[in-house]
Formats: structure tokens, sequence, C-alpha cells
């Protein structure tokens, strides 16, 4: 006997094709429509899942919450007292996966960002979303002995932030840091920050 395993559901299809939508198209690009065919579903499907822009709006925020966490790993991360330099491999690792295989993650997160600038009721989603991964790198922070934690963690945040934004939309989109570049870079950080 066959052990079927369920499929993405049809909420995470409509999320899936919205974010892949973001990232080509930009924000004016994604429609209720253009989610259906994108995920190749029946017209109307999409707002039988979220009825306004506003609720895909919502659920594109909650999906990219899930993946870009998967990306990043955090619940992967060695703890910070057995050493920073397992630590510091696993941080690079995952930024540069983020860079190099994920991109459109990057490139719909920075569409959905600017949309919530406008829009105070996405702004409320999208901080949230984004908590949960601050909560868990301060925690790092913390683990490695940071007297700041939360200046800290801003300061790595806005590191990696400003690295994808530069390769992925900035002035240096023809060319990705190697790992090494990028573990070197975190390490420069981090001195400066704890002196590890």
């Amino acid at each position: 006997m066959s052990v079927r395993t369920a499929g993405p559901s049809r909420a995470d299809l409509v999320a899936d094709a919205a974010l892949a939508l973001l990232a080509e198209r930009g924000m004016r690009g994604l429609t209720h429509r253009a989610v259906d065919q994108a995920a190749g579903l029946p017209q109307g499907s999409t707002s039988n899942v979220a009825r306004t822009r506003q609720a895909l709006l919502e659920l594109a925020v909650r999906r990219l919450a899930e993946r870009e966490a998967r990306v990043l790993a955090l619940h992967e991360m060695p703890d910070p007292r057995a050493g920073t330099d397992s630590l510091l491999d696993a941080m690079a690792l995952a930024t540069h996966r983020a860079l190099t295989r994920h991109r459109e993650l990057i490139l719909a997160r920075y569409e959905l960002a600017l949309e919530a600038t406008r829009r105070p009721e996405l702004r409320a989603h999208f901080d949230a979303a984004g908590a949960r991964f601050r909560d868990q790198l301060t925690a790092l922070v913390v683990g490695l002995g940071s007297t700041s934690p939360d200046r800290h963690a801003l300061s790595l945040i806005a590191w990696a932030d400003g690295l994808m934004f530069s390769c992925v939309a900035g002035s240096f989109g023809a060319r990705v840091p190697s790992l090494e570049e990028v573990r070197a870079d975190l390490r420069e950080l981090l001195h400066g920050m704890l002196a590890v």
C-alpha cells in the first residue's frame, strides 16, 4: 500500500505564484487573474483563497516568511557557545544561499516592503513576519556575548539587507560575492561588534 503525501495547499500555490509574479513583474503585475494563470489554476481560484488585494498581499507576506525561514535555516544554526567559527560558517552559507539560489524571494520581499510603507495594514503583517527572524538573530548575538544585542542584531540585518539589495537590485548586480567573501565580511562585522 502506498502512502500519498499531500502536495502544497491551494493557499500555498496561490502565495508562491504571487511571490513569483512580484519578483518578475513587480507590484503592478500582481493581480488575481495573473496569479490564477501563473499557478495554473482555474479563473477565480485566487479570489476564493484571498478575496481582496490586501488579503493576497498578507498571504504573500506569510508565505515569504515561511520560505525565507527555510532558506536561512535559523533553526539549524549551531549553538553560539560552541564557538563562533561554526556559527559564522552557517550564517555565511545562509546569506550566500539566499543570494545565489533564491534571488526571486529577495526581489519579492523588497516589493512587499515598499508596498508596506504605503499600507499600514500590510506593515503590521510584514513587521510581524520579520520579527521572527530578528528575534532569532538577537538570541544568536546574545549567545555570542553581545552587550547590546538589539543594536548588534540591527547591524547584522542592515548588513545582510544591504548586501542582498546591492547584489540583486543595486549597482553590484553583475557580481555576487563568493561564499568566502561573505564569510570574511561577516567575520569582520562580528569581530568589530563582539571582539570574536
